[in-house]
Order: C-alpha cells, then structure tokens, then sequence
C-alpha cells in the first residue's frame, strides 16, 4: 500500500514535495533536540557555535541552507530529475525548519527561545506542516480554482463561473478569519464545506466580526465568550501539553494553570468600535496638549 502511495506521488509529480516534508521533520526534531541537549549541558554533545564570543543562532544555518538549495532548485528546474529535486527539496526543507524553529526571534527582534513568546515558533512549524500536508495528499487552495480549466475553456460563463467560485472562496475565507478562526480559515481554503461552517458558526468575542457585530447584542457576546471558553479550554490545554512536550518537560498542573491564564488573557469581549475611536481621540488630545 505505501509502494503504491509513493508511486502515485510519484506520477503526480510530488516527491519532491515528499522529501521537503521529511526533511522539514527531521531537520525540526533534530534542532530540539540539539537545543535541550545544550540547556541540559550535556557534556557528550557539541555547544552552541560562539566564534569570537558570538552565539550564531541556529536561524542563520537554515537561511543558508534555504538559500543554497533553493537556488539549486531553480537551476535544475528544466532539465532536473525527480530525484535531483527530491534531494534538494530534503535539504530546503532542513533549512526551512532551522529558520521557522526561531521563528519567534525574527518576529519579535529578540532572544525569546525559552520565553512565552516562543512559542510562536512552534505555532509557526504546526502551520508549515499542516499545508505541506494538505499539498502533498492532492489538495489545493481555492478548491474550485481550476487553473486549467480557466485556461483551456474559452466559454467566458464557464471563465466566470470559475472566477466566481474562487471569489466566493475568498470572501468565505475572508469572513472566517474575521471571525478570529485562523485555522478554519487556513484548512478551509483546501476545503470549501469547512469555510461554509466556520462563515455560519458564532466568531470569537475578541475578533474584529464581535467588535463589529456583538458588541451592541450583549447576549450573543455573553453567548460567544462562555462557547470560546468551554470549546477553547481543551484546545488550549493539548496545545500548551504539546508545546511544553516539545520544548520542554511537560507538566499537569502547569498545563491547567497555563490554559487558564490563556484563557483569561485571549477570551474577552471585544471593545466597541467608538470605544477604539475614543481612546485615539483621547490619545490625539494629548499629545497635541
């Protein structure tokens, strides 16, 4: 069943695809592990590279790595072989989980690894994974999009049939993401149905769509905080379980303690919009004062 697998991917042109996601794996699980063996000072295990007292953060390999073998991918396009492209896509993908691994530094300009605030790192590999997966099992954004057939068909109501089917996906998505359900949004591009449930289904109470339609309806954000908290607070606390398990040594009580302060922090009414409107005017008085 696996050879048959591999060998449709292989039809469909897909094992490079393959590769990157192997590689990305490995190149993920690798870091960690390197990164916990250096906190925990094991002695058997080389150290961080300092030339000249300088800590070179792991982030800089993997932009070289990306670089060289992304170039490399460019310039075998025509004329490569699957397995040329196998093998470089293996290497882009190390590369790219070193870069996304210290995600959290590039975003927030500083060394925030072990912080809270590096967790966006692992946040960031969760997505890289999840749509090379959805690519590499034959899914495609805008699901009805057909490419080809835009190009091949010259019936222009069959051209606007289509347009208007990526349109809708687009506005679907649009309304979603307003909704503050990232990940809806996100596997909903691969899949029309879940961009129709998600569109249909109550929004978060802290997203731009409850500033905008909640906050005068207090029953529904009163609704939609108590589903955010009793739906989230599982979500939350496997999440907080997984990321303590990659990054660390995971804890129970912690766990609970974590996603309650999440939970805190992230489920709240969102502010009226003239209240935001205030608060700038206020700011603008000042200042001009």
């Amino acid at each position: 069943m696996i050879t048959r697998w591999i060998d449709h991917m292989s039809d469909e042109g897909r094992i490079p695809l393959l590769f990157f996601l192997v590689g990305f794996l490995a190149g993920f699980a690798f870091i960690r592990f390197s990164v916990r063996m250096i906190r925990a000072q094991v002695r058997w295990w080389p150290g961080n590279v300092t030339p000249g007292g300088h800590h070179v953060h792991h982030v800089v390999f993997g932009t070289v790595c990306m670089l060289v073998s992304g170039v490399a991918l460019v310039a075998v396009y025509v004329d490569g072989t699957q397995t040329t492209g196998a093998v470089l896509a293996t290497f882009f993908g190390i590369g790219a989980a070193l870069v996304l691994d210290e995600f959290a530094l590039i975003f927030y300009l500083e060394d925030v690894y072990w912080a809270e605030q590096g967790r966006t790192s692992v946040d960031a590999v969760f997505v890289a994974v999840a749509v090379t997966v959805m690519l590499l099992f034959g899914l495609r954004p805008l699901e009805f999009f057909d490419v080809a057939g835009f190009r091949d068909d010259p019936d222009p109501v069959v051209r606007a049939l289509i347009v208007a089917l990526a349109a809708l996906n687009l506005l679907l998505a649009a309304i979603v993401l307003a909704k503050g359900k990232i990940w809806t949004g996100l596997v909903g591009l691969f899949f029309l149905p879940l961009l129709i449930v998600g569109a249909l289904r109550l929004g978060r109470p802290g997203s731009p769509w409850a500033r905008w339609r909640y906050t005068r309806r207090p029953k529904r954000m009163a609704r939609a905080v108590r589903r955010e908290r009793n739906v989230r607070r599982p979500v939350v606390r496997a999440k907080i379980w997984t990321q303590d398990l990659i990054a660390g040594q995971p804890d129970a009580a912690h766990v609970r303690a974590a996603a309650e302060d999440v939970l805190d922090r992230i489920v709240v009414p969102a502010p009226p919009p003239h209240a935001e409107r205030s608060v700038d005017t206020d700011r603008e008085s000042v200042t001009a004062g």
